[in-house]
């Protein structure tokens, strides 16, 4: 049993105070290096195609393109156009302050830490001349699908990169909108907006319609923003999955308390009655999450090998030890 305890840890790290801190510590870190591949698909992938995705990186990339050479004294490495990283911190920086006055400061602090850590990977990530995918098409569906998955690590730690996911916040808690809606609305608006920005010459073909080339822009970014929201719902189902298990056993007395001391989950012993031989039967219920079932199984094995088990997937469970429930 000391191996299984030593294991539940692991698997199930919020029992005691020094855990729940080197959780949170974890959380942190995936907050700070999961974003990372954030930047390198839009420094490497979406700039250097001149991209206009979705969300706050979307304005801050069309902001980019617009001002080209505008800036040459203040920003030459960027070929005098306002950087993503300089838009993307002050734009996040003024609404975390309109969010802490009216969501709330406590919303804002993982979020902070988001918008520090995408600041400063944008900054020292260099923009790369030519993408690192030359294909658009390839580029788009890549870049963000990587994208992606970078930011489902980053919710999956409750962290934020900030952005669209602020305004929503801020619209949701005075209008009865979800917060779905909001971010898909500010997706359209911006990822719309590509047609009427300049087309730089990458983009330029021989013979084609210019309005055909805009039309192309755009579809650029509803596809990269597919990709992204695909990866981001696939990671989080994957991450987020639980598991019911029904456990039926002479020996559930033991069993029950194995799992509620080794897997920190609590047990539910229900009443049953066998219909064949009319006699009483225990029934143990219990929800843990994916990477915990292997240790319920051992543990079952481990005190009754005769013992019924049945296992059944979950879509989600929210409550204590899992996911916060959202009223929205």
């Amino acid at each position: 049993m000391h191996l299984l305890h030593r294991y539940s840890k692991l698997v199930n790290p919020h029992n005691t105070p020094q855990e729940s801190l080197s959780r949170m510590i974890m959380e942190y870190l995936v907050i700070i290096l999961g974003i990372a591949p954030m930047a390198l698909m839009v420094n490497w992938v979406l700039l250097p195609h001149a991209f206009v995705g979705g969300g706050l990186t979307g304005i801050c990339s069309a902001i980019y393109y617009v001002t080209d050479g505008w800036f040459m004294s203040l920003f030459p490495e960027y070929n005098g156009a306002i950087p993503v990283w300089l838009t993307t911190f002050l734009f996040n920086a003024i609404l975390l302050i309109i969010a802490g006055l009216t969501v709330g400061w406590q919303f804002c602090i993982r979020t902070m830490v988001g918008v520090a850590a995408i600041t400063f990977w944008y900054r020292i990530i260099p923009i790369l001349p030519e993408p690192i995918i030359e294909d658009p098409w390839v580029g788009a569906i890549i870049g963000g699908f990587v994208f992606g998955l970078s930011l489902g690590c980053v919710l999956a730690a409750n962290g934020s990169s900030g952005g669209t996911d602020i305004v929503a916040m801020i619209i949701n808690h005075y209008h009865n909108i979800s917060l779905g809606n909001i971010m898909l609305a500010c997706d359209i608006l911006i990822i719309a907006s590509a047609f009427f920005l300049p087309l730089p010459e990458s983009m330029m073909e021989e013979g084609k319609n210019l309005t055909y080339l805009q039309i192309k822009r755009v579809l650029y970014g509803v596809a990269m923003t597919i990709s992204y929201t695909a990866a981001v719902d696939w990671l989080m189902a994957r991450l987020h999955r639980s598991v019911h298990f029904l456990i039926y056993s002479s020996k559930y007395e033991e069993i029950a308390t194995a799992i509620n001391t080794t897997v920190n989950r609590g047990v539910t012993v229900l009443d049953g009655t066998g219909w064949y031989s009319q006699k009483p039967v225990k029934v143990i219920s219990v929800l843990v999450r994916k990477p915990e079932s292997s240790l319920v199984f051992r543990i079952v094995h481990d005190i009754d090998p005769d013992a019924l088990v049945s296992i059944a997937d979950v879509r989600g469970v929210f409550g204590s030890g899992f996911d916060k429930m959202k009223g929205k």
